[in-house]
């Protein structure tokens, strides 16, 4: 048996129309639903677009910041082999 509130619930839900929704070519109105018409095409590519640009930013700074890692990795590399060579050098010409 159903409560009074599943009763009250269903007095108040619409009925729906088994015509109309067998038979959709008997139906000469089209339902238009108001918030899926106020978002356009151009505004979803837009947005699309813009979510786009924030991906490649994202992308862009993290590459940048891992190219300025291995350059600072090769430059201390650099030096150092300078330095080793500078004392091999001048370990060489004190033994002569």
């Amino acid at each position: 048996m159903a409560s009074p509130k599943m009763k009250e619930a269903a007095s108040k839900f619409p009925e729906g129309d088994a015509d109309a929704e067998l038979n959709p070519s008997k139906q000469k109105s089209v339902e238009v639903d108001p918030k899926a018409s106020e978002v356009t095409s151009l505004q979803i590519k837009q947005r699309a677009e813009a979510e786009d640009n924030k991906r490649k930013e994202k992308k862009k700074e993290k590459n940048e910041s891992v190219q300025k890692l291995k350059t600072t990795i090769v430059v201390s590399g650099v030096i150092v082999a300078l330095i080793g060579a500078i004392f091999a050098l001048t370990k060489k010409m004190r033994e002569k």
